[in-house]
């Protein structure tokens, strides 16, 4: 049994994006990880570690970023605010609002076992976003 759980921001950001990224099939195929800072370290504020993308009929559209910070990953959902709501509070993750133009949507990743969850989260906007 693993008594070891993962809290470390930049690790748990890795796995949402090998979990969004490496999907080829079902809601997620859409999805890629672009614009990825490879040598980016956690910090209490979070610097961005990556972007997620969705192609839909030829377009591409930026729908969150993932940033590190030193104990947990933050994911700043940019549409489907309601439905990344409604996910995450199901899911029991922790979300809030972001009062900036256009309106973001934060949801907090706070352990590697938290990770699938965060990312039927992500599926779930996905899903609103090609409705």
């Amino acid at each position: 049994m693993v008594d070891e759980r993962i809290t470390d921001g930049k690790r748990i950001a890795q796995l949402l994006s090998s979990e969004l990224d490496g999907r080829d099939d079902g809601t997620l195929e859409s999805v890629a990880v672009t614009n990825a800072d490879t040598d980016v370290e956690p910090t209490v504020d979070g610097d961005r570690v990556y972007d997620v993308e969705l192609a839909s009929d030829g377009d591409v559209t930026r729908i969150a970023r993932v940033f590190a910070h030193e104990d947990r990953a933050r994911v700043e959902l940019e549409t489907s605010q309601e439905r990344a709501v409604e996910e995450a509070e199901r899911l029991e993750l922790r979300t809030r609002l972001k009062a900036s133009q256009p309106p973001r949507t934060l949801l907090f990743v706070e352990s590697g076992a938290a990770v699938k969850r965060a990312t039927d989260v992500v599926r779930a906007v996905v899903r609103g976003e090609l409705d």
